[in-house]
């Protein structure tokens, strides 16, 4: 394969897994909804389905460019920001198990393992990266930095059923203690330093995720919703309402990556309420599930929409 032929794969970037991050939150949120909504389970298959052949086809092309372009893929794993979306992967991993368990068993069980294993040793590699030699700086900081770390607590969303009930306290426990100390760290930076720049403006919607993912890891290994539940889940909804009254000036800004990022924490904070309705009967929160549903939906099928075009404009592979 000759260099010209390689020379899109080699800005191929990790931050095509946040895609299947996004899709895969679409069809757990889809499976959340579908008993409120008297579906059959067609819709969250067929999500499924897609978001398997696309993370697969990602994970072949970008171990191709591992194999080919290697100083490119250093050159990521060297950035302050594309760090922190190399565990998008693995999360994806952890996903895609969770949502086939109740079909294929037996290749959820490897799919679990593979991710749970790659999630360690990424929130490890990871957080070495941050607290080693190499100086970040405030501009660095972004909430992007949460997946790396609270993408811990995925792991417990197929490993409670198949029955590794310590590992997954163990990652549910890591990825709680780095979001108490990352979202002091993120609103400092936030509030007191300069604003993001554009491309990263869309990172914000990430501070919806953690207290979502926690809320459903924490009613998964306790099987009730209690009192830390109640509050996770109410955390969520606040970092709702603020990122909400940043989406019109978001929305306005040059289509990037990037905008991915609104699409995962949307679908974690919509399984949420459909998670804590079923187990209280709650009609108002079967009402926020549905609207936030709705809003995952219009905003799944605007990055569809902008990422194939950028596709078909050859535009998508571009350097950064």
């Amino acid at each position: 394969m000759t260099l010209q032929r390689l020379k899109w794969l080699e800005h191929f970037p990790i931050a095509m897994f946040t895609i299947t991050m996004g899709l895969s939150g679409l069809a757990m949120a889809l499976r959340a909804a579908e008993p409120v909504l008297g579906l059959t389970g067609v819709l969250s298959t067929a999500v499924f389905g897609l978001t398997l052949v696309l993370f697969f086809s990602f994970l072949v092309l970008y171990l191709i460019k591992l194999a080919s372009c290697v100083r490119s893929v250093a050159d990521e794993w060297n950035h302050p920001v594309q760090l922190a979306l190399f565990p998008s992967m693995s999360i994806s991993l952890l996903l895609l198990s969770a949502l086939m368990l109740d079909s294929w068993a037996g290749l959820a069980h490897l799919m679990w393992l593979a991710g749970m294993v790659l999630q360690g040793v990424l929130t490890l590699a990871v957080v070495s990266g941050w607290i080693s030699a190499r100086a970040f700086q405030h501009g660095h900081l972004n909430p992007a930095w949460f997946i790396p770390t609270v993408g811990n607590v995925i792991v417990s969303f197929a490993g409670v059923p198949l029955g590794y009930i310590e590992i997954s306290w163990f990652f549910i426990s890591a990825g709680l203690m780095f979001w108490l100390i990352l979202v002091s760290l993120v609103m400092n930076r936030l509030i007191f330093h300069d604003p993001l720049p554009e491309r990263l403006q869309p990172t914000l919607v990430v501070l919806i995720a953690p207290p979502a993912l926690i809320f459903l890891a924490w009613v998964g290994l306790m099987g009730r919703v209690d009192a830390f539940a109640h509050i996770l889940l109410n955390v969520t909804y606040l970092f709702v309402l603020i990122v909400a009254m940043q989406l019109p000036r978001m929305l306005k800004l040059p289509f990037a990556l990037t905008f991915w990022a609104l699409s995962f924490p949307i679908a974690a904070a919509t399984s949420a309420s459909f998670t804590y309705a079923a187990a209280t009967d709650s009609i108002p929160h079967q009402v926020i599930g549905l609207g936030l549903l709705f809003a995952l939906c219009v905003i799944i099928s605007f990055l569809a929409f902008h990422t194939i075009r950028l596709v078909i404009s050859g535009q998508l592979f571009q350097p950064d």
